[in-house]
């Protein structure tokens, strides 16, 4: 199995992801002033996963506020900043609380480009840690990626190794219109890599190729990527190439590597823990099935989670409601032998 994630440079740290968001957003506000931080204790308790630890102490109040409890308030104020020429990175303590923001994310940040003709730019960053699997039930793991992947205007993206936080967190504060930066927060702890020290850039809207193969092409983004991979390890041993493909974007969605991927292998299974009716992988199958369904040799497989309005609190619940590495595997299995 080889991995194909960016090659790091020889001057590296390891870090987990939640490191690298901490240090990738001190590293920016000490290069620009006109970075700043804003959301629910993001400045005396330093955020409740500790991503913005210490910034308070060394950049003051002025350019990490502590707002009320109010998303619609956060994601207001972050545009009017965005308005007059600062680089606003809101943070949503937790994406299931980002909906009272809704309107003003998607009616007006999103859209104010267009509506002014290109005359005003939004470039707002808006973080917001997502996903199940640490037993937080119906407020504290949901998947919000669909909602907002619809709406033109607003990037939506989904970086799942500590390499790509820091490149992809650069180049989502530098871009000109408003994005959507999901962490999963199941991974924060769980997943390390190596950083490189000097500033670079992830582009965003470019999937990445994980491992190859040419038997079945999977596709994932977030913890569901990381599963996949770990599937995909086991059934090498057995002789059965797996290509996983990280998107890492949602939109812009990079379908150039998927097909290329599809057209080679023939086969195609897409993984998401969100619901599977009209969820992300409905939109890759449906392009998958009109650019290369003359190379497909079996059905496009979905493996995502289930039509139920939340992720059980109960673990052995909550388990079954994730796709797990077990699943896929067989999932794969099945499909490679199709």
């Amino acid at each position: 199995m080889t991995t194909l994630a960016g090659a790091p440079s020889t001057d590296t740290t390891e870090m987990n992801i939640v490191q690298a968001v901490h240090d990738t957003l001190r590293d920016e506000m000490r290069r620009d002033d006109r970075v700043l931080v804003l959301g629910e204790d993001v400045g005396a308790r330093g955020g409740v996963f500790r991503a913005t630890h210490g910034f308070l102490d060394e950049f003051g109040s002025e350019r990490v506020l502590d707002t009320p409890l109010d998303e619609c308030l956060i994601a207001g104020v972050a545009i009017g900043l965005a308005l007059d020429d600062m680089l606003p990175v809101a943070e949503m303590q937790f994406a299931d609380f980002i909906f009272p923001a809704f309107n003003q994310i998607v009616s007006e940040a999103a859209r104010i480009r267009y509506r002014s003709n290109g005359d005003f730019e939004v470039p707002m960053v808006i973080r917001a840690p997502w996903g199940g699997g640490v037993h937080g039930a119906l407020y504290h793991s949901q998947s919000i990626e669909a909602f907002f992947a619809h709406v033109p205007g607003l990037k939506v993206v989904v970086p799942s190794t500590p390499y790509d936080i820091k490149g992809m967190l650069i180049e989502a504060i530098e871009d000109r219109d408003p994005v959507l930066f999901l962490e999963h927060k199941k991974t924060y702890r769980l997943i390390k890599g190596e950083v490189p020290a000097e500033r670079y850039t992830v582009p965003l809207g470019r999937a990445a190729v994980r491992t190859e193969g040419d038997d079945v092409t999977v596709v994932a983004y977030g913890l569901m990527h990381h599963f996949c991979v770990e599937a995909a390890g086991r059934l090498h041993g057995e002789g059965i190439g797996v290509e996983v493909i990280d998107l890492r974007s949602i939109y812009p969605l990079d379908m150039d590597t998927v097909l290329t991927s599809v057209r080679k292998t023939g086969k195609a299974m897409i993984v998401h823990e969100d619901t599977k009716f009209l969820g992300v992988g409905g939109e890759v199958a449906a392009q998958i099935a009109e650019e290369a369904f003359d190379d497909l040799d079996a059905p496009v497989v979905r493996v995502a989670g289930p039509h139920i309005p939340a992720m059980p609190f109960s673990p052995t619940l909550e388990h079954r409601y994730l796709p797990d590495v077990d699943r896929l595997e067989v999932a794969l299995r099945k499909l490679a032998e199709y």
